[in-house]
């Protein structure tokens, strides 16, 4: 299985941006409390000290899950998308076919996803339905509570 994800420039400078301030700021900020809990002596009952060894390692493992993305990521160049169907990175428009509501998503990355700003992860149950659907196509999406059709109603970059 591949780990390539595709992102938008802004998208990835993010992410770019986040891993700079976990190396330059937030590990030596870490290192330096281990340090200081390390000077108050018994390490076997210091709580500060394990506390920090274990800030630490959720750390170390967050930036290398970072630099993983980061180097499995490409730009993509969104003005040669295909706007006939779903892609990632395609803003569409869709009816549930059950009740009429209307939604508007953008289809991004799963680091990039945030619902209340209508970005939706390709890799959601409903991006993957919404994946390769033309205007006028009605997806067949299986979530928790059953199946939803979702009309197609329009898709641009």
């Amino acid at each position: 299985m591949s780990d390539i994800s595709y992102y938008s420039e802004e998208g990835l400078k993010k992410l770019k941006s986040e891993l700079l301030q976990l190396e330059q700021f937030e590990r030596p900020r870490v290192t330096q409390e281990i340090a200081d809990a390390r000077d108050k002596g018994d390490l076997s009952e210091n709580a500060e000290y394990h506390a920090a060894k274990e800030e630490q390692s959720h750390l170390e493992f967050k930036i290398a899950k970072l630099k993983n993305v980061i180097s499995n990521a490409r730009i993509l160049d969104e003005s040669q998308l295909d706007t006939t169907k779903v892609l990632i990175h395609s803003n569409v428009k869709i009816k549930n076919t059950s009740n009429e509501m209307e939604f508007a998503y953008r289809l991004v990355a799963d680091s990039e996803t945030d619902v209340r700003n209508g970005k939706l992860s390709v890799n959601s149950p409903i991006g993957r339905g919404l994946l390769g659907k033309k205007v006028g196509e009605i997806a067949e999406i299986q979530v928790p509570n059953g199946i939803m059709k979702f009309e197609v109603l329009e898709i641009s970059r």
